[in-house]
């Protein structure tokens, strides 16, 4: 009934941005800016994702005259709503779900950010320090906590560890909780309401350095593969041009004029060397040999599991 709720919720939530999008004809200009919706990666407060991507976005301004309206979509979900139905020009997305709007013709591939020559991150499944839980194989019959369904980090790639552990989560685990976010995951094992939690690890580092989460309070039971960044993408149906001055301001955000370092910051509010708008469809491969093996059935398995009590 909870992910029902959500649905509809973000349903009516895509509606009400389409009315208003048939009223405006987004240009870039001042008066209509291109529209971009941020995935809710920490907790999807205005405050918390659109602050740590408001900075390059400003940056491209300074450097292009493009300007853009920044949102943080409620859910992943409503984010791939919003771009399919054409509500809004660009997103950020995690890889899981810029593939499906990507598979629905309305994604592009605009840009990756770039940190010391490297464009990945990792998931991974937490414990709590001193946990009985030390390996996988012991979270039978124990309750974790995961983030968004349509999430890479906080619900994909974990489940898809899980799977290659030999465990059926649905079945295998006493309890599956669905948070919302990497955050609230985070959160929940650390008040002890679950036994493990699974979250990026810029999302734990972010929560360190925020103090919601005590230093080496939370260890590291496993650690995923090199994951592809959570990538800019852009609408399909965009003009040719404007496609390649979004591409000529991010490859060349970092040293436009005007633009300070801290300016260019990418997923987790991190500041990075620079954003690539060269990159091909082929970077996000590797990715999707790993998480085509969450199939429908296995989201929609935990997606039940969780809403038992």
């Amino acid at each position: 009934m909870k992910a029902l709720k959500l649905l509809a919720t973000a349903a009516a939530a895509v509606g009400l941005l389409a009315g208003a999008a048939q009223a405006q004809t987004a240009d870039g200009t001042a008066a209509n800016p291109y529209r971009v919706m941020l995935v809710p990666a920490d907790g999807g407060t205005e405050d918390g994702t659109k602050a740590d991507f408001k900075p390059v976005f400003d940056a491209i301004t300074k450097s292009t005259g493009i300007h853009f309206d920044i949102k943080v979509g409620q859910t992943y979900g409503a984010v791939i709503e919003a771009h399919c139905s054409g509500v809004i020009e660009i997103a950020w997305y995690g890889a899981a779900s810029y593939l499906p709007a990507k598979e629905r013709g309305c994604a592009e591939l605009l840009a990756l950010d770039v940190n010391h020559g490297n464009s990945t991150y990792f998931s991974g499944i937490f414990v709590k320090a001193g946990s009985p839980v030390k390996s996988l194989a012991d979270l039978k019959g124990k309750g974790m906590a995961f983030g968004d369904p349509n999430s890479t980090s906080s619900f994909v790639y974990p489940v898809a560890m899980l799977l290659a552990a030999g465990l059926d989560p649905a079945k295998d685990l006493a309890a599956v909780r669905m948070t919302g976010s990497h955050a609230n995951s985070l959160k929940a094992l650390s008040e002890g309401h679950v036994d493990a939690a699974a979250a990026s690890f810029d999302s734990l580092e972010k929560a360190v350095n925020k103090g919601s989460i005590k230093p080496g309070e939370l260890i590291v039971l496993a650690k995923s593969d090199p994951i592809p960044n959570p990538p800019i993408a852009m609408s399909t149906k965009l003009p040719a041009e404007v496609k390649q001055k979004l591409r000529d301001g991010f490859n060349n955000v970092h040293k436009s004029e005007g633009v300070k370092p801290e300016m260019v910051r990418g997923y987790g509010g991190k500041k990075v060397d620079r954003y690539d708008a060269s990159i091909k469809e082929e970077v996000m491969a590797p990715a999707l040999v790993t998480l085509s093996k969450v199939s429908k059935d296995v989201r929609q398995s935990m997606i039940t599991k969780a809403g038992q009590k």
